[in-house]
């Protein structure tokens, strides 16, 4: 697909547009990203702390891509050292909702012409996620280098800097209209955007989630996110473990039930997910904790977060408790970390139909023509 033929996918969706997808996705710069399990050696040669997210410039990430295969840990189950496939939080999430729980999902933002935004938007179509909100313009698509050590836990390094963006002006009340939940990452470089983006929701009637990034983000730009936090304007708030504490940081107790509550008094519904002891949430005065559903296969923990958002999100939408929510994430995030990369693969989408079943949880109502499966063909596999 070429930079013509790229344009001339997203201007025909836009002339014949789809109905309103019901959770809308804000991702300022599509994203590449670029997965590799590798050695010890790489990941104490490379700036930034292991286990969070750090940008770096262009030249950085090339000398990293340039090193990896160095240091490739060998897997039988992938044969390509390498995978590479459309990347970013929001991203996952969404691709998550729409391939394999059937939520009717579009993704607004920016890609650029390159060879990286063809990639970017075939892959996010062809996953039944609505581009027709994503603008093209002239300039390079941002990659993402994830660097996945012996035990699973990922390390990445994202290459923003040149990457095309949306900018808050170009933004319109169109891009949310008819949609129920706008999904959102909180990133202090997109601070102008995603206040721009709230404001556009709220008055259309869309909640609001947010996701806080990385324990980096809130680390550094603690006072920007309480900022956001405390306009009372998030309705769901999701942290892992790390950020809870680094969110709660200076505070008495910095533990993950103390950010929970701390969430709680500002969002509607707050969740800190704690890896493999699984979930806590709270909706007004109830609070549940789920413990991690399935056995423990952790591969590669890149998108745990972010389809645990996919499953809670599924749950919201089709009414169900906030235990049940915790459990559909909980099933859905640990279809992900099965394999490399934050795209689910058909064989765990299986293991997770399987798991919502033991678990007395709705299936998914997904289309014939779905990627995935039928209805059916889940029922007996």
């Amino acid at each position: 697909m070429g930079a013509e033929e790229l344009a001339s996918v997203v201007v025909a969706e836009k002339e014949a547009p789809p109905p309103p997808p019901l959770v809308i996705g804000l991702q300022p710069s599509a994203l590449v990203d670029h997965v590799a399990r590798v050695d010890w050696a790489l990941l104490h040669s490379i700036p930034g702390e292991r286990g969070g997210s750090q940008q770096v410039g262009f030249d950085d990430l090339k000398h990293i891509l340039n090193e990896v295969n160095s240091h490739i840990l060998p897997s039988p189950e992938d044969l390509s050292p390498v995978r590479t496939m459309a990347g970013g939080s929001v991203a996952n999430t969404i691709r998550g909702l729409a391939a394999g729980l059937g939520i009717s999902c579009g993704i607004v933002g920016a890609c650029g012409d390159d060879e990286q935004g063809c990639m970017f938007v075939h892959n996010m179509s062809s996953n039944g996620v609505s581009i027709s909100r994503l603008r093209v313009k002239k300039g390079p698509t941002g990659q993402c280098v994830c660097l996945v050590d012996a035990l699973g836990n990922r390390t990445m390094r994202p290459c923003l800097s040149t990457a095309v963006k949306l900018q808050a002006d170009e933004l319109s009340q169109e891009d949310f209209r008819g949609s129920k939940w706008l999904a959102l990452r909180y990133g202090y470089y997109n601070l102008e955007l995603i206040r721009a983006a709230i404001r556009l929701a709220k008055q259309e009637g869309t909640a609001v989630s947010l996701d806080l990034a990385s324990f980096e983000m809130v680390r550094n730009f603690r006072s920007h996110l309480l900022e956001i936090l405390k306009s009372g304007q998030i309705d769901l708030c999701f942290a892992n473990e790390d950020e809870a504490r680094e969110l709660m940081r200076g505070e008495p107790n910095s533990d993950p039930e103390s950010a929970l509550g701390f969430l709680s008094r500002h969002c509607k519904w707050a969740v800190v997910t704690l890896g493999s002891k699984g979930s806590i949430a709270k909706h007004g005065k109830e609070i549940v904790r789920v413990p991690a559903i399935g056995e423990a296969r952790a591969i590669d923990a890149t998108g745990a977060g972010d389809l645990f958002a996919s499953g809670f999100l599924y749950g919201m939408i089709r009414g169900l408790s906030l235990e049940d929510c915790c459990k559909v994430g909980s099933c859905s995030g640990g279809s992900v970390i099965r394999a490399l990369g934050g795209e689910v693969r058909l064989e765990n989408w299986q293991w997770m139909y399987k798991e919502l079943l033991a678990q007395g949880l709705p299936l998914p109502d997904l289309t014939d023509d779905s990627t995935i499966l039928t209805k059916s063909e889940k029922m007996t596999t």
